[in-house]
């Protein structure tokens, strides 16, 4: 009995200290920022194609990833990525431009730990279970898709 009244005063003292949102507003922007990265992407890759016309779609398509993935770690690094995170919250997050920062930030925040333990090791802090899955998985479809494709 003591420990759910412990549990039940912790549980509202949580209640407390999270800070309230508001769904509608954080939605709104979240949808407007992550269009934006979107469109952005959308408009590299139509420069691209007009600025060199004999490049497949699937080349340009490859730059413009690239390119984004290139600007999301630069914005990391300045400190401008965060601050677009706090007001887009998922909408940053979710395109390419959030699996980038996703990488950077971690190296960025232990670079005092020296390079190897520091920034390579803290770099695929959160962004290597993501690459482990998706390799060991892809893997494993391959194997069950090749097995079949036997019979």
């Amino acid at each position: 009995m003591e420990n759910k009244q412990r549990n039940l005063a912790y549980n509202n003292y949580v209640k407390e200290k999270i800070p309230k949102t508001k769904a509608w507003p954080s939605l709104f922007y979240s949808f407007l920022v992550g269009g934006a990265i979107c469109l952005l992407g959308q408009g590299i890759n139509d420069l691209l194609l007009l600025a060199m016309p004999n490049i497949s779609q699937q080349s340009a398509w490859g730059y413009t990833l690239i390119i984004l993935i290139f600007v999301a770690s630069l914005l990391t690094g300045l400190g401008v990525y965060d601050q677009i995170g706090k007001v887009a919250g998922g909408g940053s997050i979710v395109p390419i431009t959030g699996f980038s920062n996703s990488i950077a930030s971690p190296s960025i925040e232990f670079k005092s730990e020296g390079i190897v333990y520091g920034i390579c090791v803290k770099m695929f802090s959160i962004a290597g279970p993501v690459i482990v899955f998706g390799t060991v998985a892809s893997a494993g479809v391959g194997l069950i898709y090749w097995i079949i494709s036997l019979f």
